[in-house]
């Protein structure tokens, strides 16, 4: 940051490295998604473990059978033995109840139940069965069900986390809520309060209540117009694209997307933003619009505002929710050694290329988009890996920036959670980390090579002579005429024989006269030596041209 990668992404993602045996996720353009259908429901996935029959039994027994929603339920379950879970629940709900089958779809006002030794994703509103292989460590369903949600719904999903030991569902959570959904968790109610005690340390948790409060809150959520009609239409480009076709056709202008702009929505938007630049010297006009509007429709809907005039109102002096919302624009999903492949190539045809170079000051490499600093710590661990194999021994310099300083001063401390380590090799959780209270600490070794700084992609100078630019998952997050600034000023960047690193849903576009493919599926690049931009942009022109009187 931001401009942060997740995952998103689409987005979360959720963008993590993927867990047991859900598929990979896919890092997809958050503006080139398809187009919503009018007849998709929300989904709300509700994760449980040690006490979660009683959990479920409250939530559905409060729970209106009427609220067009439809819940899936993963329950830790026993492999090898029969479940009475779904003949149990049946009797607390007037919705149908029945076992998730393989390829069933999700449809409103009925609850699916996970199968006893299976691990279940959703794609294009379906419920995907797979059998549960066996892992070294804990098994974690909710996370595999819930990551996939996020990425299949977006916005449109919800992520319950009731009773339960240990901390499957929080890295879920985090993607459903980096995608624009909701989330919520059990209170001190719990009668095991492991599970819902790590997502809300993790900071991914919206609503904290009682399952009976829970499915009061749903029912609210599910009421309010943003939740049910999606993001709105998104910029007054767009509406006066559409209303030009349609005086072009002689047919009236198409509603774009899942919701209608209504009637001061546009003025509405226009001061949010507004005084959301003030707080933060951030314009978020500057990113893609899609995006900006999910972000502010979640907090519209957390904070029980269904118009956005009303909302930009609510801002106005309110330094909490503008701090809130503020974060919610530069929400990510990161993780150690995310697309492992891709670390691979990088130490095989980026850091040996490098390393071969007999020169003594040190290699740099800038980490734009750092949030917590897990990828530009898995650049130095890679690089370390790597280091060994070359006769010439250099030192790396890691510098990540971000524009969320609370997630900067985290990156810095270097600690972090078990289950944000969970999927770090053994060798390399041994090598370069230490085991704390509270988690697992990267080695001071590996810290001293990073700096982490606040800095504004959009409107600072630029790093200059780096080796390597690792900027994943960022670009997808802006504007389209930002995108093709950005490529040319990170050509300027980097030294001849530099490299870039993208996100796979990435690409330089049309700037293949500036950069020359390493690997075209994982999007490494190195630069032409010879090239020169045509021009490169002066950021803060750009900035203060936009800031011009409140509207």
């Amino acid at each position: 940051m931001p401009l942060h990668r997740t995952q998103a992404t689409p987005r979360a993602k959720t963008r993590r490295q993927s867990v047991q045996t859900a598929p990979p996720p896919v890092e997809t353009d958050e503006e080139n998604r398809p187009e919503d259908r009018g007849d998709r429901i929300l989904i709300v996935g509700v994760g449980a473990s040690a006490g979660g029959l009683e959990a479920f039994t409250l939530l559905l027994k409060d729970m209106p059978v009427d609220t067009g929603m439809g819940f899936v339920l993963v329950q830790h379950l026993d492999p090898v033995h029969e479940s009475a879970l779904t003949q149990i629940l049946a009797k607390a709900t007037g919705m149908p109840v029945r076992e998730a089958a393989n390829n069933l779809p999700v449809e409103p006002n009925h609850v699916y139940i996970i199968p006893p030794n299976k691990n279940m994703t959703i794609a294009q509103g379906r419920l995907k069965l797979a059998p549960r292989r066996q892992t070294a460590g804990a098994h974690r369903s909710i996370d595999v069900f819930f990551e996939s949600l996020a990425q299949d719904q977006r916005e449109r999903a919800l992520g319950v986390i009731l009773s339960g030991t240990a901390s499957d569902g929080t890295l879920g959570l985090e993607a459903i809520k980096a995608e624009g959904g909701l989330t919520l968790a059990q209170d001190e109610s719990a009668k095991y309060d492991s599970m819902p005690r790590s997502a809300i340390a993790a900071g991914c948790v919206d609503f904290v209540l009682p399952p009976e409060q829970i499915a009061k809150e749903l029912a609210r959520i599910a009421r309010h117009p943003d939740a049910v009609s999606g993001a709105r239409t998104s910029t007054a480009a767009e509406g006066a694209e559409a209303r030009e076709e349609a005086e072009a056709s002689d047919t009236p202008p198409p509603v774009r997307g899942p919701g209608a702009r209504r009637a001061g929505e546009e003025d509405g938007l226009k001061k949010t933003l507004f005084t959301l630049r003030n707080h933060s010297g951030v314009d978020f006009s500057l990113f893609r619009p899609g995006t900006v509007q999910r972000r502010i429709n979640r907090r519209m809907v957390l904070n029980k505002i269904t118009e956005l005039k009303a909302y930009a109102d609510f801002l106005r002096g309110n330094a909490k929710e503008l701090q809130a919302l503020y974060s919610d624009m530069l929400i990510s999903v990161t993780g150690f050694f995310r697309n492992p492949e891709a670390f691979e190539t990088i130490k095989r045809k980026v850091f040996l290329k490098l390393l071969k170079q007999q020169r003594d000051h040190p290699l740099r490499c800038w980490v734009p988009g750092c949030s917590t600093g897990q990828e530009a710590y898995s650049i130095a661990m890679a690089f370390m890996e790597c280091s060994g194999q070359a006769s010439h021994l250099r030192k790396l310099q890691v510098f990540g920036t971000d524009l969320n300083d609370q997630l900067l001063d985290k990156a810095r401390h270097g600690l972090y959670a078990k289950n944000l380590v969970q999927d770090v090799a053994p060798e390399r959780l041994r090598r370069f980390f230490l085991e704390e209270e509270g988690g697992y600490r990267v080695i001071k070794s590996i810290r001293e090579m990073c700096v982490f700084a606040r800095q504004n992609l959009l409107s600072d100078p630029p790093f200059s002579r780096m080796d390597l630019i690792a900027c994943r998952n960022l670009l997808i997050y802006l504007d389209p005429s930002m995108q093709k600034k950005i490529i040319p000023t990170f050509h300027y960047a980097l030294k001849p024989e530099g490299f870039l690193f993208l996100g796979v849903a990435e690409s330089i576009g049309s700037f293949a006269n500036l950069f020359e493919p390493i690997d075209k599926k994982l999007k490494i690049y190195s630069k032409k030596a010879d090239s020169r931009p045509r021009s490169i942009c002066l950021f803060p022109a750009v900035i203060r041209r936009r800031r011009s009187r409140p509207p």
